[in-house]
């Protein structure tokens, strides 16, 4: 049995980049599939975990929570041999570390603003907060468009951290604003993004769950069809 427990559900944005990770450095991890709307199973992880959020990591029982610290814990103690997503080099893994704080604070956090104003009830729904979203996401676009030049992930050609951040956060992402034709590298990198095998499976994993998703709508029919659950097919 593995030491590795990994706390999850396919849905969730944060999750997936764990996911993604786990499946490039080679780690097989115990993935246990949480339903916090289960008070017994609430209780039991906010005894292990406080703050209630997830991914959680636990190795041999010890927690290791926050996904930027959980993928560099499995590189360093966990990795098969060769496999690597901060490279060795101290400047070029500043830059890995640099884009997956970017992915996480300027993609995924605006993205997630738009899923939480979806759950709200329609009268309480932040019209303001959406329009900052949207614009921040905007900008994160016009960001990641220049730093690909000249490059085939975002951190030179080998895939790292930083495009285990961005490929769950410009999947969503995209279901709210889309990318605009102009933004050419950034549409050719999301599309190598998603044809790479970790993030693919990631997606196929998580495809029974989208219905769930509050922007499913705005999903690609190729991950999401409504016919799969009753509804018209597009």
């Amino acid at each position: 049995m593995t030491a590795l427990t990994l706390y999850f559900h396919p849905l969730s944005s944060y999750c997936q980049k764990v996911l993604i990770a786990l499946d490039e450095l080679g780690i097989d991890a115990d993935k246990r599939l949480l339903n916090l709307g289960d008070p017994a199973e609430r209780a039991a992880f906010l005894a292990l975990w406080p703050s209630g959020k997830i991914p959680l990591l636990t190795d041999q029982g010890r927690p290791v929570p926050e996904t930027s610290i959980m993928i560099e814990h499995l590189q360093r103690h966990h990795a098969a041999v060769g496999r690597r997503l901060i490279p060795a080099d101290e400047d070029q893994a500043l830059q890995v570390r640099l884009w997956d704080r970017l992915f996480d604070n300027y993609v995924m956090t605006p993205m997630q603003a738009f899923t939480a104003d979806l759950l709200r009830d329609e009268s309480d729904r932040d019209p303001i907060a959406v329009a900052l979203a949207r614009q921040g996401l905007l900008w994160a676009y016009a960001m990641v468009d220049q730093q690909l030049q000249g490059r085939h992930w975002v951190v030179g050609d080998a895939f790292s951290l930083a495009d285990c951040a961005a490929a769950p956060a410009l999947f969503y992402a995209q279901t709210y604003v889309p990318i605009a034709p102009a933004h050419e590298r950034l549409l050719a990198y999301v599309e190598r993004l998603l044809q790479r095998p970790s993030v693919a499976r990631t997606l196929a994993e998580a495809r029974p769950y989208f219905r769930f998703y509050p922007g499913r709508q705005g999903l690609a029919r190729r991950f999401y069809d409504p016919g799969e659950d009753g509804g018209p097919s597009a």
